[in-house]
């Protein structure tokens, strides 16, 4: 997403080249979307954040948008300000995590559009980054008041935390790694770039700190928890430095850097199971530039044709280790594993379904049950629901309507160049 647009587009990966104005976006927000997060659990349902303070979860059709998308599945409405932050729970079915510009973080069950968890005194300032860790138990965040937290979002306490991390004004990031200890980037007081890491029973001295440079870019980092590597994109930078993580010193290890020419603005990250094995691919970048998105493609050199088991050990699959109650009430659960052997091939995806719990239901006395058929109200719903899709309806009427239009243009344009030609 862009922070300057209200919407945002979805193409599949194999699809190159200018895309059409006219091509269908997502278009359901009033400000402009500034995150958004595609679930982990199923790879049709998307979640956008926006400056108009609410949280929007989509369903994509299964062979992607003919037209544009304009009713979500769910509006979660909880946050006061713009809502900057959007990340699913990694091991449970329909949780979903939101971070806004109110200092504010709530954990909503998608499923019954609740807000089930609000933390709201923990920052004192805006909220720069939030991470789960590998089982969803727990909650890394970083903050403009230059602390790292790691919260139990459960018992709502701060389980550990570091002040001045890095003592540099400018915004720090702060992620779990597989092995529980956290990797942060931010700056010094001389403003330097760094990263550190921490160890979260001991958060007084980071286990390791490493100097960068002195750009002025915040260091985004992307992490590969089945290797261990660490990728670091600088915004504003044209390079992506990529380092390994082990228990031995300097526990840090440099690796290489990719270098381009021209700077970019924002990246996403193509998850494990979307990579090509039989390339050797191990990493998938999306670098947005200011006029168009350019996927760079990471593969490790191999002679042999045969699947590379060091290169991709078991990682997590699509199906979720619990349910959202289950999580809620206390239970946590590892990613469940995949082999990447064959490839992956995604199943079929099940429908997002949203069911509102009626507050009355819990104040429900005799006098409901005596209550007679005649006498309760008819629900508008479906009337509601058939005027959506007629209104979807007219909205594709028309646009096909402009689009004949403009090729009927086109064509008149080029019979008269035809007709020019043959004089």
């Amino acid at each position: 997403p862009c922070p300057l647009w209200k919407e945002f587009a979805q193409t599949p990966c194999y699809v190159t080249g200018r895309i059409d104005k006219s091509y269908p976006t997502v278009c359901g927000h009033t400000g402009p979307v500034l995150d958004i997060d595609w679930c982990p659990h199923n790879d049709n349902v998307v979640a956008s954040g926006s400056e108009d303070c609410t949280v929007m979860v989509w369903q994509i059709p299964e062979n992607g948008l003919v037209t544009s998308m304009s009713e979500p599945v769910v509006v979660l409405q909880g946050h006061s300000k713009r809502v900057g932050i959007i990340t699913w729970h990694p091991t449970a079915r329909d949780i979903l995590l939101s971070a806004g510009c109110d200092n504010q973080i709530i954990i909503w069950n998608v499923s019954t559009s609740e807000a089930m968890i609000s933390l709201e005194d923990m920052h004192p300032d805006v909220i720069y980054s939030v991470s789960w860790n590998r089982n969803g138990s727990l909650i890394c965040t970083a903050c403009k008041d230059k602390t790292v937290r790691v919260i139990d979002p459960r018992e709502e306490k701060i389980v550990a935390e570091k002040e001045k991390a890095h003592e540099g004004a400018r915004p720090m990031r702060a992620i779990f790694l597989a092995n529980g200890n956290i990797f942060t980037t931010g700056f010094s007081r001389m403003s330097e770039r760094q990263l550190a890491l921490w160890n979260m029973e001991n958060m007084d001295e980071p286990i390791s700190v490493h100097e960068m440079d002195t750009s002025n870019g915040v260091l985004l980092p992307f992490y590969d928890p089945d290797t261990n590597v660490v990728y670091l994109c600088g915004k504003g930078d044209s390079s992506i430095r990529y380092f390994e993580i082990t228990d031995e010193a300097p526990f840090v290890h440099y690796l290489n850097t990719f270098s381009t020419k021209e700077p970019q603005r924002g990246m996403g990250y193509m998850p494990k199971r979307g990579l090509d094995v039989n390339k050797c691919e191990i990493a998938r970048f999306y670098k947005l530039h200011e006029r168009k998105c350019e996927p760079i493609i990471m593969t490790v050199p191999r002679k042999s044709d045969l699947f590379q088991d060091d290169l991709y050990p078991d990682t997590a699959g699509p199906d979720p280790a619990l349910e959202a109650d289950e999580w809620f009430e206390g239970k946590n659960g590892d990613p469940i594993l995949i082999s990447l052997k064959h490839g992956y091939v995604p199943g079929k995806n099940r429908d997002l379904k949203v069911v509102k719990k009626n507050i009355l239901d819990n104040k429900t006395t005799k006098k409901t049950e005596n209550t007679t058929p005649a006498n309760k109200s008819v629900s508008p719903t479906p009337s509601i629901k058939s005027e959506a899709k007629l209104e979807e309806i007219l909205k594709e009427i028309k646009s096909l309507k402009d689009l004949v239009s403009s090729q009927e243009k086109r064509i008149v344009q080029l019979e008269e160049q035809m007709s020019k030609i043959a004089i």
